[in-house]
């Protein structure tokens, strides 16, 4: 309710995500799901995303201690998920929580039973740590995302070629969102006749988002955050790297939740 015609976004709500993810766990016949992730607010936006989707039973949530001094021992919790006979685990702990998180599930053998679905845990920023780590577990969950190092457009061929030959790592999710914005603002500019004190004309350009994309062509909702195509993803070794590999369509064509609580006509 608070969109402004001054903002734009490149990447989804929270909510997007773990909504795509929802879908893949209906697509993969998950029937009852244990969602764990941290007391923040975004630990419940992505929360509240897959619960949006997923059409089976959540059999438990928690949410563990977040900030400065933020829980690191899952082990009580990770305990409740198993004995809950759930089909699958939903994690969500970015950064330093991520490794905490996939090492206390290799040692209490959560996942004897359980499949494994996360957002912004198992990603292209942790997968080569985990690599190094020898924590095979992670390989076969499973993600979701409108982007992925394999997405077939020639933008997004060139990006990850570029980046592997500089750095001689694939890139990740966050790395694809920050190259992907220059080209947009260049794109709005000389839509807008090279003239950056054109306010309207630049608005106008940005709103239809017509540049070369890594992810394809898209637009975007009124409250200007992205209509994307969200894919299902699997962590999976390739050339001796493990990272994202793509699967199918899962969700597109959908406008975040909060889209209608925009009072912008666009």
């Amino acid at each position: 309710k608070r969109c402004h015609e001054n903002f734009f976004a490149t990447r989804g709500q929270n909510d997007m995500l773990p909504m795509a993810l929802g879908e893949v766990m209906n697509a993969d016949g998950i029937k009852s799901l244990y969602i764990l992730a941290p007391n923040y607010a975004a630990g419940k936006d992505v929360a509240k995303g897959v619960e949006r989707t997923f059409k089976g039973k959540i059999a438990g949530r928690d949410f563990t201690k977040w900030g400065a001094d933020a829980q690191l021992d899952f082990s009580a919790e990770l305990a409740k998920a198993k004995a809950s006979g759930a089909d699958a685990l939903f994690v969500f702990y970015p950064g330093r929580a991520s490794a905490a998180i996939v090492n206390q599930l290799k040692q209490a053998e959560t996942l004897s039973n359980m499949k494994l679905y996360s957002v912004y845990t198992i990603d292209g920023l942790s997968l080569p740590r985990f690599q190094k780590a020898g924590l095979d577990l992670v390989l076969g969950s499973r993600l979701a995302d409108y982007w992925s190092p394999d997405l077939a457009t020639p933008e997004n061929k060139k990006f990850v070629e570029g980046f592997v030959a500089k750095t001689g790592r694939l890139p990740s999710n966050y790395a694809a969102a920050a190259y992907d914005l220059l080209p947009y603002l260049k794109a709005a500019i000389e839509q807008a006749g090279g003239d950056v004190s054109k306010t309207d004309a630049v608005r106008e350009a940005l709103r239809k988002a017509n540049y070369k994309s890594v992810r394809g062509s898209y637009k975007l909702a009124k409250n200007h955050f992205p209509i994307d195509n969200y894919y299902a993803l699997k962590a999976d070794a390739v050339d001796g790297r493990w990272t994202k590999v793509l699967g199918d369509k899962v969700m597109g064509g959908r406008a975040d939740p909060y889209t209608e609580t925009c009072a912008m006509g666009k």
